[in-house]
Formats: structure tokens, C-alpha cells, sequence
């Protein structure tokens, strides 16, 4: 049921009932999912599902990441085994770049995306241009199903033939816009060029870098435009909302920041890998890494909404770098930090003397023992095969932007 300022109750609702009910949820679908889903089934090895009662918990299972989607799809096609349901009983089989294949369950809004364009001012009987690609991938469908659930009438423009999306929308008068900030700027030019007074109100961008300068150009043209964080493999994970503070992470979704190349959570407020658990019965994708990099805003957004707030798109969180040419992993630089609890944040940065390639691990420390540097070097070495320096920093010294590797080599 739509409300005055939200969604549903769900969106204001306290947050440890909310955490609660997400974890049953969680407990139910696993039980359910698992035999039907092999991959899901091996990721859940050796773990009591009953016991997935908080986040701690929730740690003890391993990641899965985006960018193993490829290689495990082609073990097990199509949806490397994380899905219990058979291809012919979903809406439809779609294709991303890779390729990679997404499923589209048959429930409304499947995609979880209506909240969103609640949030940027979208209603019931509204009119709006859906820029977003009907070909194979998902962005358009997943923008549509959340239109349509709202009760609002969708133009299927999809990407390209611009002049005649033109003439569509100086007849339709579409009032909402869902696509990429960059395809908007490009409308709103081609609008000003064919004399079309522009009828969008509202948009909701998503797809692409929104820089405020093109913020700012798009409120000039009396847009209220919002960002939607989305993914073919999740939907929408975040949005924001009228009070401009974050993402807001949305409903049935348990979505954690992990340290990069790890499956450990990081600190409240620290950078890291966004990680979603997904609670959907066609697609239950448990502890799925991103490869995005955002942090945790504290406290509630000023518009009511009571979940998590990310602070948005951050960079990316696979920094693989090949060294000497062998290549070091994030997860190795961690490796060296669990055995040295007294150290903060570490960061292992890659230069050039002369014509060799060298590395500097920068580790936080406040007192530091005797012999820390030479001890964190052969540790240093033993996760790398690599010999490296070591320089010890003060706490707090080190950016807080999830990088764990820093490849500051010239490119030329």
C-alpha cells in the first residue's frame, strides 16, 4: 500500500525488527533453496542453517563474487547452480555483457525497484520514458516491472534512435525519466535543438557516474533527478531519497561492506566490497560480492527510512596488481593482517626504482615492538613470494577508501 511520503511501512519500520525478520527470511529460503542449488548447497558447506542468525554468523560463509559469475556459469549453465529453479518456469532468461545469464522471476517487481522511483516523485498514472536497454540485458525490464507496480504507463524507448524517442515524448509528455544522467543531457539537448519543450519532472538515474555539475544542469532544466544503485544479479541494492543523504539500501536485502579480497566484514564506517544477500526463492544469491566499493553512513536518513545508508558508488574493489609479473591479491595484503591484530589499515603500495618494480607495505601501528617492520617483511614475503619494504605510519594515517593495494607506477 502506497503512503504519503513512503513506499510501504516497510521503509520506516524499527530496524532490529527489520534485521530480525530478514535473517528468518533468510533461515526459511536457505532451507528451501539449497537442495535444488548446488553451488548454493557447496557455499553452505559445513554450516548449520539455523545458525544464520546475525551478521556474525552470516560471516562464517564464504563470498561469491561477480567476477567468478563468467567462469561459473560455464561449468554450470545457466546460472552456475545458485538458481533452484528450472530455466522454463521463470519470465525470462536475459543476457549482460560477458556473457553472463539473469533470471527474471514471475512475481511483481521482481526487481525491487518500485521504492526507487517512489523516492524520486514517480505515482500512480504517471507517464515515463524508460531509456533503458530492452535487448537481451535486464535494465529495461527491471525498470519497467517497478513503473508498472506503481500503476504508472511506460514508454519502451530502450537505447538509441533518439530523434524519434524526441517525437514520442513532445506528444506523449511523459512527466518521469529512467535511464543513464548521460542519455538524459543528450535528450534534454536534442529537445532544445528541435524546440520540444521538455515535460520530465522527474527522473531516476542509474548506470553511470552523475557528476554534479550534470546535477546541476539537469535541476536548471526543473528535473528532480535521483540515483538509483542497481545491478543485473540484484536489482535495486540502494536508492536515495529526498533527503539527498545516501543510498538507502532497500527491503529484503541483507547487505554488508567486506574488507576487498576477504570474506570479513569491515568496521562501521570503513570502505570496503559491498556484499548483498539476496531473499529471493528463483534467485537466492547468498553473500554475492559486488566488486563495489561504499561504506555505511551512520544513523537513519532525515526522510524516515530506517535501513542502512551507503554513501554511494566508491570505485571498485578488485585491485588485483601484477608485480614483478606475478600477481598479489588483496587477499594476501589481509592475510598478513590477521597475524598482527595490533596493526590498523594496511596498504601495500607499488612503485618503480629504475627499471624494477618495488613494493612498500604502509601499516598503521601506534607503538609499535621492536623488529614489527622486519617481522611484517617476512610475512610480507611468505604471502607474495616477493620481497617488499615495510613503513609503519601513524593510526588513522592511511585514506579510508577501501584501497588495499595502490599501484602508483607511471604509465608511461
Amino acid at each position: 500500500m502506497v503512503t504519503t511520503a513512503h513506499y510501504d511501512a516497510g521503509e520506516t519500520q524499527d530496524p532490529a525488527a527489520r534485521e530480525a525478520a530478514l535473517f528468518a527470511g533468510l533461515r526459511t529460503l536457505l532451507t528451501e533453496a539449497q537442495s535444488g542449488a548446488e553451488a548454493l548447497r557447496n557455499q553452505l558447506a559445513g554450516i548449520a542453517v539455523e545458525g544464520l542468525v546475525d551478521r556474525a554468523a552470516l560471516q562464517r560463509v564464504p563470498v561469491i563474487r561477480k567476477g567468478d559469475l563468467l567462469a561459473l556459469q560455464a561449468t554450470t549453465p545457466p546460472f552456475a547452480g545458485l538458481s533452484p529453479v528450472r530455466p522454463g518456469a521463470l519470465k525470462r532468461l536475459l543476457v549482460s555483457p560477458g556473457p553472463i545469464f539473469d533470471p527474471e522471476g514471475k512475481s511483481d517487481d521482481w526487481w525491487g525497484t518500485a521504492r526507487a522511483l517512489f523516492a524520486a516523485g514517480m505515482r500512480k498514472e504517471d507517464i515515463v520514458h524508460n531509456a533503458f536497454s530492452y535487448h537481451l540485458t535486464p535494465g529495461g525490464h527491471m525498470m519497467e516491472s517497478g513503473a508498472h507496480a506503481l500503476g504508472c504507463a511506460v514508454i519502451p524507448a530502450g537505447v538509441g534512435n533518439t530523434d524519434q524517442q524526441i517525437e514520442a515524448i513532445a506528444v506523449l509528455k511523459p512527466s518521469g525519466y529512467i535511464g543513464t544522467p548521460d542519455f538524459l543531457k543528450i535528450l534534454l539537448d536534442r529537445m532544445a535543438s528541435a524546440g520540444v519543450t521538455n515535460p520530465f519532472k522527474h527522473a531516476l538515474v542509474s548506470g553511470a557516474a552523475f557528476p554534479v555539475s550534470l546535477q546541476q544542469e539537469i535541476a536548471r532544466a526543473g528535473i528532480d533527478a535521483y540515483q538509483a544503485y542497481a545491478s543485473a544479479e540484484l536489482g535495486v541494492t540502494a536508492y536515495e531519497s529526498s533527503a539527498r543523504g545516501g543510498l538507502i539500501v532497500n527491503e529484503g536485502l541483507i547487505v554488508e561492506i567486506v574488507r576487498p579480497g576477504t570474506h570479513e566484514a569491515v568496521a562501521e564506517g570503513e570502505v570496503g566490497e559491498i556484499v548483498v544477500t539476496r531473499l529471493s526463492p528463483e534467485y537466492p544469491l547468498l553473500r554475492f560480492g559486488t566488486g563495489d566499493l561504499s561504506r555505511v553512513l551512520p544513523g537513519s536518513s532525515t526522510c524516515g527510512r530506517t535501513n542502512l545508508r551507503l554513501a554511494g558508488w566508491m570505485g571498485r574493489a578488485d585491485q588485483r596488481t601484477k608485480v614483478k609479473g606475478m600477481f598479489v591479491d588483496p587477499a594476501q595484503i589481509a592475510a598478513v593482517g590477521r597475524n598482527f591484530p595490533e596493526l590498523g589499515r594496511l596498504r601495500l603500495v607499488v612503485g618503480r626504482d629504475g627499471e624494477q618494480d618495488v613494493m612498500v607495505l604502509k601499516a598503521e601501528a601506534g607503538s609499535p615492538a621492536t623488529g614489527l617492520a622486519a617481522t611484517l617483511e617476512a610475512a610480507l614475503q611468505a604471502a607474495t613470494k616477493m620481497k617488499g619494504s615495510v613503513e609503519i605510519v601513524a593510526p588513522g594515517s592511511l585514506p579510508n577508501d577501501g584501497k588495499v593495494i595502490a599501484d602508483e607506477r607511471p604509465l608511461d
